[in-house]
């Protein structure tokens, strides 16, 4: 892709500009690190478990164990949804008894997007009628890589029409979201472009990564892809989320993302409805930096 998408939106990355806002950041970290904001990264959570050895028993552990958090821990919230591979999306759904709580599900062959355009988006349309209230597809990375940017662009847009009809025949507003996996981008300029391509195609979030691949959700990247959010704002009027995962597993680690968010996109942004983590671990460590005390309940 040319940076003709950037020169539209009036966005260059500047390394040292990020580099200044991120040692900022850390500096003053452990200043941020109140109950307060912790808690609420709790509720950006889609608390996830995408393993290779799920099962139905331990996802309905899981969705258990949500179920029962507000009575073990009334101060706290609950996550923002609850993320499983599609096969597990009516099972969630099923036994999930919190209202506020959503059925996310990852789609259109995660994490490596790596099939036939019409599998995925069967798979985004079986995953919505089966339960989801939130659908993550993965960049065809093997099309935008490749330099064929028509392509990319083509099968997000297939999979988000896909997903808007499957919600309305559902009788649900279906979020969706677009995984770019920063890691594999590798720099700043290829992640802006990825972003852009992305918002432009309906994305209602943008998400750094899979948490498949060696390098995953960075605070270079979480930079540019908000940098890239309130730019698309600017010019188009419409609010897109932003989605951190993969590695996310402490305190200190959400609190970066956090000021990240607010630093570049303000307040406004920090909700479950434009701001997320992808997690496994992070509630745990939110909880045990909050009590004073190792707390395992996830």
């Amino acid at each position: 892709m040319s940076s003709s998408i950037l020169t539209s939106y009036g966005y260059s990355p500047e390394e040292d500009q990020i580099s200044k806002r991120l040692d900022a950041i850390a500096m003053n970290i452990d200043g941020v690190m109140s109950a307060d904001v912790l808690k609420k990264c709790m509720s950006f959570m889609d608390l996830t478990s995408l393993h290779n050895e799920d099962t139905p028993a331990s996802i309905e552990k899981l969705v258990g164990k949500v179920n029962a958090f507000k009575g073990k821990y009334p101060e706290y919230p609950l996550p923002a949804s609850i993320c499983v591979y599609p096969n597990f999306a009516g099972l969630v759904r099923e036994n999930l008894r919190c209202e506020d709580v959503h059925v996310t599900t990852v789609s259109g062959c995660f994490p490596t997007s790596q099939s036939f355009l019409d599998v995925k988006v069967k798979e985004c349309e079986m995953a919505v009628a089966a339960g989801a209230d939130e659908i993550d597809i993965v960049l065809a990375l093997h099309e935008f890589l490749n330099g064929n940017y028509g392509a990319a662009r083509k099968e997000i847009r297939s999979m988000c029409a896909a997903v808007r009809a499957a919600g309305e025949l559902a009788g649900r507003s279906i979020v969706f979201k677009v995984i770019l996996e920063t890691g594999l981008l590798v720099s700043p300029e290829r992640i802006a472009e990825a972003s852009f391509m992305a918002m432009e195609e309906g994305a209602d979030f943008i998400k750094t990564s899979t948490g498949k691949v060696s390098v995953n959700a960075t605070p270079v990247a979480a930079s540019v892809m908000c940098e890239c959010i309130k730019k698309f704002y600017e010019k188009t009027g419409r609010k897109v989320g932003f989605k951190a995962a993969g590695g996310i597993s402490s305190a200190k680690d959400a609190a970066c993302y956090y000021m990240i968010v607010k630093t570049i996109l303000g307040d406004e942004w920090l909700c479950k409805n434009l701001f997320r983590f992808g997690v496994s671990r992070l509630a745990n460590a939110l909880m045990s930096a909050i009590e004073q005390k190792t707390v395992a309940y996830y």
